[in-house]
């Protein structure tokens, strides 16, 4: 026999209290159970939010992606006038005629100093201007005769545009660097001109196609073709 039923112990009135199973009253309801089963204060405020996505490819909502790229074709091209454009070069104003033979060919418009003016700003804005630069200066390279000057403008051009630590750096292979590094020893007016003729190819290949469907160059030829119809 239990110690405590020998000896006449009586456990306390409380022990034999009922267990209430009812529900919580709100004012006594644990935290954790607040959070699990109430909404959180975000989502009882935030509205309901639509879907923006399209039910068919073929439906009328503007949001559609090939409803935007029609409207993008549709708008109209920034104008642009060669009045805004830096003359970096003396040139006359070129004609409609003149402008047109740039799409013709490559050597056409870099035979144009209108045409390298406007290729230039083309160049500007896809942050490739340094190969236009690097080519006006060997060009200018090629026409000096006095020793001194040639050294002193090759010195410019290879720190410029050669040299690895010179934010205009162009891109040339290894095997012309080798070339031009030997002839910097002695330097002539043809010093750079394997340099000279890699950075025209990369400009023929690469952004003369781009620049002959900007909206610098159509912009011009539309204006022009505008201001010879109106005289």
């Amino acid at each position: 026999m239990c110690f405590r039923k020998r000896n006449g112990y009586r456990p306390p009135d409380h022990f034999h209290a009922k267990i209430y199973t009812g529900p919580v009253p709100a004012d006594r309801e644990s935290p954790m159970a607040r959070s699990e089963t109430s909404p959180s204060r975000a989502q009882r405020s935030s509205p309901t939010q639509r879907s923006n996505a399209c039910c068919f490819c073929w439906c009328c909502c503007c949001s559609c992606s090939w409803r935007e790229d029609e409207n993008r074709g549709r708008m109209k091209l920034p104008e642009t006038k060669l009045e805004t454009i830096p003359n970096c070069e003396a040139c006359t104003k070129p004609t409609v005629e003149e402008m047109k033979q740039w799409a013709q060919s490559f050597d056409k418009l870099m035979k144009n100093p209108a045409g390298r003016n406007v290729f230039r700003e083309f160049l500007r804005t896809e942050y490739s201007e340094e190969n236009m630069l690097f080519w006006l200066a060997c060009e200018d390279l090629k026409k000096e005769i006095n020793k001194i000057t040639i050294e002193e403008k090759a010195r410019v051009i290879y720190e410029d545009y050669i040299s690895i630590l010179s934010p205009k750096e162009v891109s040339l292979d290894a095997r012309v660097r080798e070339v031009i590094n030997r002839k910097m020893q002695e330097p002539t007016p043809h010093t750079f001109e394997d340099a000279q003729l890699q950075i025209y190819t990369l400009m023929h290949r690469d952004s003369y196609p781009r620049f002959l469907n900007s909206p610098i160059y159509r912009s011009l030829v539309q204006g022009g073709s505008r201001s010879s119809s109106e005289s």
